[in-house]
């Protein structure tokens, strides 16, 4: 009995080889829990279904249903201005992947200048404080204002002159200091233990950062850092103050041109369009952190 093998030890823990076989209760438990399931989405359809047509119906009976469908609902001007909207469309999408970019790189050095504690680095770290303390302060509009005719007055040789170009560098200097708190906060979300075990090992203070630190940090503040994104995108619209063709002022051209406000909803629909997907990757992950969280606490 000794000299006992692990298969012998294994087969008299379980006498019958087979596969496992709920009870007839748990059985009956699970049953139930698909059948409220069923019922729960079938309630939420449902009433999701009569809120809508109830909106509906309230605004179709509206006393001013024929103007708002003949001004904001015209499916022929539509039809018309949509071509041109995506056009200007496509200038939106440019300046949000050049200002992303922008904004990623600017961002992190803001971040890293912060979290540092070399104290030759302390004139930087009051500079950078500043920085984010006065861009986060400051209206995005205002700056897109600020930026697209202030820095033209300078006269300054190498001065940007094309309005598109000036709105994405109000854009980066608004969204930078935004950008750059999230990363901070991600970076200071690491445990000093993960640095610490990173240097035992060998690896220099750059490759604890690269390797140890940043995938971590970008980790925990993915989230948010995407919904900073999300706003990005929604206001590369507010370069159209500026002027540039964009979609929002095609559609503006289009809207005062026969007084008809449909070509708003076709901008409105392209900005949708391009949030909805990234939105619900935002939330996707938001999810997903959740659960590693209560997995974590659950050990």
């Amino acid at each position: 009995m000794k000299h006992e093998t692990t298969a012998e030890l294994d087969q008299q823990a379980n006498p019958q080889d087979e596969q496992y076989r709920p009870s007839e209760r748990q059985r009956e438990r699970e049953r139930f829990r698909r059948a409220r399931q069923r019922r729960n989405r079938w309630t939420a359809s449902l009433c999701t279904l009569v809120s809508l047509v109830a909106v509906a119906a309230t605004v179709v009976a509206s006393p001013g249903w024929d103007r708002l469908h003949s001004r904001f609902l015209d499916g022929a001007e539509f039809r018309k201005t949509f071509p041109a909207i995506l056009d200007g469309f496509w200038l939106n999408v440019q300046m949000f992947l050049i200002a992303e970019v922008l904004i990623l790189v600017l961002g992190l050095l803001i971040a890293l200048v912060r979290v540092t504690r070399a104290p030759g680095l302390q004139p930087l770290r009051l500079a950078a404080t500043l920085y984010v303390d006065v861009f986060r302060g400051v209206p995005t509009l205002l700056l897109v204002f600020l930026v697209g005719f202030g820095l033209p007055a300078l006269q300054l040789q190498g001065t940007p002159s094309q309005p598109w170009l000036l709105g994405v560098i109000a854009l980066v200097l608004s969204y930078t200091a935004y950008v750059g708190e999230v990363l901070r906060a991600g970076l200071n979300s690491v445990h000093p233990a993960q640095r610490n075990a990173a240097r035992a090992l060998g690896l220099s203070e750059s490759q604890t950062l690269r390797r140890v630190i940043l995938p971590q940090a970008v980790r925990n503040v993915l989230p948010p850092l995407l919904n900073d994104f999300i706003a990005l995108q929604k206001d590369t619209a507010l370069v159209a103050v500026l002027g540039p063709l964009e979609a929002l002022r095609v559609a503006q051209i289009k809207a005062n041109y026969d007084f008809n406000y449909t070509p708003y909803l076709g901008a409105a629909a392209l900005f949708i369009a391009m949030t909805i997907p990234l939105t619900r990757y935002a939330d996707r992950l938001q999810r997903r952190a959740a659960q590693r969280t209560w997995a974590e606490a659950g050990q």
